[in-house]
């Protein structure tokens, strides 16, 4: 029996709210009072660097204030758009007053195609008209409203990913994918081109996307838009817009990737879907490499009414009544598991790259940590598409209950925690606590340690998950689990027999693996099992030698240098975004296609065709 190979993380890379996800910055702001004063130093230094402040040898109070302020959920800020003055147009419906018919005079060319019936036109001179209007009439009026949803997750102020590469017309969701995933690349600490000189182009994957789409005015918002406010559609805007242009970004101008690529969107649970997408693939051995990530730009303001309307977002109203004020608290507008009121919308890019344990050892990778499985399950029958169901219960169970067979009961009894999907939901605390509570219990857990990273960063939909995954690889790095400091208080619906919700950071050293949960609308349930980098240093000097471990490490130092590197060069803002327009084009006539294989120019290792059939029983050959 061949050996299954396991996939392991050896790089990440984004941005969302919290700052940047290389060297566990995000993660750092989260549990920014537990760092020592170095750590904290550094991670000051690298927000400063990405809010465009001048770096300094020491931040004095007013200054890390000032820093801490521009990151994590607060209002609205008005590069997305103006919480007081949302635009609006107001139907007016018009009346002739005792038969004086209403007169305005336009530019002929500004009259519509189709003449209302009750407009009377008559030419003036230079191209103008004069209308009368008799009887009644309908108007649009521009008009502002203040937003009632004035809280997100935005990235820190003072970053604009459109200013570190030449990103004309690009919606924001793609900036943020091509920042991100460069991000995730230069971390990795190993040449791109040594990776694609030891692979086929065939054995690497992208798979990423967004749920949402581009809705900025360089993708669909503009696009639907455009007729109402008299403008023209762009020829960019349609294909920009698709809510796979984030793998296809990463594919043509960041990795040069010809191997396989696309996104399964599933709601909430949309970076799980591709990280089992990209498992599966390194478990099989059909990919060796595989960059999993997604991004969401979704702060515009009608995503907010989108969601509002389903009155599934915190509204300001709502805050204010929550804590009996007359002022909204946008800093804790998420509170999972406390009392709240509903989620908050979040911007965020994330990536992961995968390899296969063979050659991350063979390339003297960084291994974060691995991730053993990732499982999917859908709700059944559903009297609501918002509503829980079932789906998750299977999804935990079994995530839970392979990595007890994996790992030893031991592990996830007593050294385990959970990443909860934590929305920020009346009904989520509820339906989530309950479902956790009754896994604690039966693989014997009595007080499971729960964190819900959205108390930080906010929702960022397709990315969510991905934003868990980024501080629980912090969290094996640091120790500390982020805690619910938000939430100020555990609910009293809240299921918590068998369960621990920190209301501040706490310390977590010896954890063997860190469950992640999702719930998605439409009944999108995904657990991944995310296995911590000592266990997985364990488990694979059981399959390799200690002399190939030893060269491992050897190679590993070198790794490192060049990842120190990256984060001395990123940190005093030289981002060193990989953005290769129209560079290292392939002519399809300098293909070499043989009966047996395809040679790609500028790789060293050919494509194989397939010589035999998996179908044995079927073949007719």
């Amino acid at each position: 029996m061949s050996k299954l190979r396991l996939p392991v993380i050896v790089s990440m890379g984004g941005i969302n709210a919290a700052g940047r996800s290389s060297g566990h910055h995000a993660y750092r702001r989260m549990v920014f009072d537990k760092l020592d004063s170095s750590m904290q130093y550094d991670t000051l230094s690298s927000l400063a660097s990405m809010c465009g402040l001048e770096l300094t040898e020491s931040f004095s109070v007013e200054q890390q204030q000032d820093v801490l302020s521009r990151t994590l959920i607060r209002q609205v800020e008005q590069n997305h758009f103006d919480v007081e003055n949302l635009s609006w147009m107001t139907p007016l419906d018009t009346h002739d007053r005792a038969g004086k018919a209403m007169e305005f005079e336009c530019r002929r060319k500004q009259l519509p195609r189709d003449l209302p019936p009750n407009w009377v036109v008559q030419d003036l001179a230079d191209d103008r008209v004069s209308v009368r209007m008799e009887g009644q009439g309908r108007l649009f009026v521009p008009n502002t409203r203040i937003a009632p949803v004035q809280s997100a997750g935005q990235l820190p102020t003072g970053f604009d990913p459109a200013n570190l590469y030449p990103s004309r017309f690009h919606p924001r969701g793609l900036q943020m994918s091509v920042v991100a995933a460069s991000d995730a690349l230069n971390n990795m600490g190993l040449a791109w081109e040594s990776l694609c000189a030891a692979l086929p182009a065939d054995q690497i994957a992208v798979y990423s996307g967004s749920v949402m789409a581009q809705l900025d005015d360089n993708g669909y918002g503009g696009l639907l838009q455009s007729r109402m406010k008299g403008g023209r559609v762009s020829s960019k805007q349609l294909p920009l817009g698709l809510n796979t242009m984030p793998a296809d970004f990463v594919n043509a101008y960041v990795l040069g990737s010809l191997g396989a690529t696309g996104s399964v969107t599933g709601a909430c649970a949309t970076f799980l879907y591709n990280l089992r997408m990209g498992v599966e693939d390194i478990q099989s051995g059909r990919r060796r490499v595989v960059f999993v990530g997604n991004a969401e730009a979704p702060l515009t303001s009608e995503v907010f009414e989108g969601y509002g309307a389903m009155s599934a977002l915190a509204t300001d109203e709502g805050l204010r009544k929550l804590d009996g004020s007359d002022k909204a608290d946008h800093r804790r507008a998420s509170r999972p598991f406390g009392e709240n009121c509903g989620f908050t919308l979040a911007e965020s890019a994330q990536y992961i790259v995968l390899m296969d344990d063979e050659l991350a050892i063979e390339m003297g990778a960084e291994i974060y940590g691995a991730v053993s499985d990732v499982f999917i399950n859908a709700d059944g029958y559903k009297k609501s598409i918002s509503a829980p169901g079932p789906g998750n219960y299977i999804t935990l169970a079994k995530s839970m209950a392979a990595s007890a067979a994996l790992l030893g009961e031991s592990s996830v009894r007593d050294r385990s925690y959970i990443q909860a999907h934590g929305s920020s939901t009346p009904q989520n605390r509820v339906t989530e606590s309950r479902i956790l509570d009754k896994m604690a219990r039966n693989f014997g857990i009595n007080s499971w340690p729960v964190s819900a990273v959205k108390a930080y960063v906010g929702h960022s939909l397709a990315p969510a998950s991905a934003d868990q995954m980024m501080a629980v690889l912090g969290q094996f790095a640091h120790g500390w689990l982020p805690g619910l400091k938000t939430s100020g208080a555990i609910a009293d619906d809240v299921y918590q027999d068998n369960l621990n919700f920190p209301l501040d950071d706490i310390e977590l050293p010896d954890r063997d693996v860190a469950f992640i949960n999702s719930k998605g609308f439409g009944g999108n349930n995904a657990t991944a099992a995310v296995v911590h980098p000592a266990k997985v240093e364990e488990m694979l000097s059981k399959r390799y030698d200690k002399e190939t471990m030893n060269t491992y490490q050897a190679k590993l130092e070198q790794t490192r240098e060049q990842r120190a590197q990256y984060e001395a060069s990123v940190s005093k803002g030289d981002w060193q975004v990989r953005y290769r327009f129209g560079e290292g084009m392939i002519e399809e006539s300098d293909l070499d296609l043989q009966r047996d294989s395809l040679r790609i120019p500028g790789w060293d290792k050919v494509i194989e065709l397939p010589s035999s059939t998996p179908y044995d029983d079927l073949s007719l050959s």
